[in-house]
């Protein structure tokens, strides 16, 4: 099969989750000898065109027009995407299905499918709406509606937990039955043959003090802040923690100033943007990996310290709260309760039996659940019923315009006189209409 993909990030440009789930799905397909073609932006000393193993990737920059916001520069990224499928398309021929990831792409992704006659399938990695508990103003008004007209031209919608399939459905109204719940993933190899680097984590804590860890996005639906307000029942009980914070995002300066606040920015070290390399050697030196998320889709992030070995405490919003068996795999506390969340982190610091045996739990449930063989067999099978649809509907159109040219200003007799018959076709009659026989002798005067 010839896939193309849209997405706005793609390795090495990494925004949020998007990135890392198009390279890896990409590359499982490929894998499987599936011809990949992703076309995404690009970002500093990226090239063009490349190939990344056996994936094929396109990068567009930009006009040279200093955009108003982000979505005027999301519109301008759409029309170069639009360019550059063209020449793709035009270089290595008709592909078998479109697969568009958020928002960022929808124009893109709906001009694609109707010039090109190409099934489309999207994936929705999160709502505007779900990150912002609702739509508050024009821009996040405009998103939304950016978001519902996506999953309205998609033929299926992929989603990543079902979560997002029971929001996706009530925000925009799509058909249940065209929402498919695919979870995401990890490369489940990620972290063999890495050992705990000791000189590495004496860059973030001493020796004595057990590592809390947080990696993502520092935006407020993480959040930071709960695990920053847990932090001095956790301190109060168990002294020897710091609490590392990985990533970068906007709400960097309120959680400094909240650290100041609570008297707890001693304990705690901003490390910002950590590349793969340095991120799987933290992810080896910690002990608890936490996700307090306030809204989480999925939860990437905490499949990478589940299979890490880590003890991973996670808050029950959204998708997290189905990766993660509380006791049994990780920890799970209730989401926005800082109480609620120092009690799990504590739990695992001072029941080391606990912490063990859910950290040998839970790799194990991820290397059998979240691969990604299994996720892009998943996958296919979203595409081949999405392929089967957009035949079923060509082929309806089809002789839904035949039905039509035959049943206008048909002349024939009755009782000697010359009279025109209309013929009203049905959808349930089509199928009439493919009989040469049947076709003489239908119609109503």
């Amino acid at each position: 099969m010839r896939i193309m993909m849209l997405s706005w990030e793609y390795p090495p440009r990494i925004v949020g989750g998007i990135a890392r789930v198009v390279h890896d799905l990409s590359h499982s397909f490929a894998k499987q000898g599936h011809e990949v073609h992703v076309i995404t932006y690009q970002e500093g000393e990226t090239k063009e065109f490349e190939r990344d193993g056996d994936v094929y990737v396109h990068r567009v920059t930009n006009y040279p027009i200093n955009a108003n916001n982000l979505i005027d520069w999301v519109m301008q990224l759409n029309f170069c995407m639009i360019e550059k499928a063209a020449d793709v398309i035009k270089e290595f021929g008709k592909f078998d299905v479109l697969h568009a990831h958020d928002w960022l792409v929808a124009y893109a992704a709906r001009a694609l499918k109707r010039t090109y006659k190409l099934p489309l399938v999207a994936t929705i990695h999160a709502t505007e709406s779900g990150r912002n508990k609702g739509i508050h103003d024009k821009s996040q008004g405009y998103v939304n509606d950016v978001e519902w007209l996506l999953t309205y031209e998609a033929g299926n919608v992929i989603c990543n937990s079902n979560f997002m399939k029971n929001e996706i459905s009530n925000l925009f109204g799509k058909p249940i039955e065209n929402i498919h719940v695919v979870s995401n993933g990890i490369n489940i190899n990620k972290f063999d043959n890495q050992e705990r680097d000791m000189e590495f984590r004496r860059n973030y804590a001493a020796d004595h003090e057990k590592i809390v860890f947080f990696a993502g996005r520092i935006v407020n639906e993480k959040g930071i802040q709960i695990l920053f307000q847990a932090a001095p029942k956790i301190l109060a009980n168990y002294p020897n923690v710091k609490f590392v914070i990985a990533g970068r995002g906007p709400f960097m300066d309120e959680l400094k100033g909240l650290a100041e606040h609570l008297g707890i920015s001693q304990k705690v070290y901003f490390t910002g943007y950590l590349n793969d390399v340095q991120i799987t050697k933290m992810y080896k030196a910690i002990d608890v990996a936490t996700f307090p998320s306030l809204y989480e889709p999925f939860g990437i992030v905490a499949l990478e310290g589940m299979l890490a070995g880590a003890a991973t405490v996670v808050s029950d919003a959204g998708g997290l709260n189905e990766i993660v068996s509380h006791g049994i795999d990780g920890m799970k506390s209730y989401a926005g309760n800082p109480n609620s969340l120092a009690d799990s982190i504590l739990e695992v610091l001072f029941n080391e039996q606990l912490c063990t045996q859910i950290a040998k739990n839970a790799r194990e449930k991820v290397v059998k659940e979240f691969n990604w063989e299994t996720i892009s067999k998943n996958t296919m099978k979203v595409y081949k019923d999405t392929i089967k649809q957009a035949k079923a509907s060509a082929e309806k159109v089809k002789f839904a315009k035949l039905a039509e040219s035959e049943s206008l200003g048909t002349a024939t007799m009755v009782d000697g006189k010359d009279t025109t018959i209309t013929t009203y076709t049905t959808d349930t009659e089509i199928n009439v209409l493919q009989n040469p026989m049947k076709r003489k002798i239908k119609g109503t005067i």
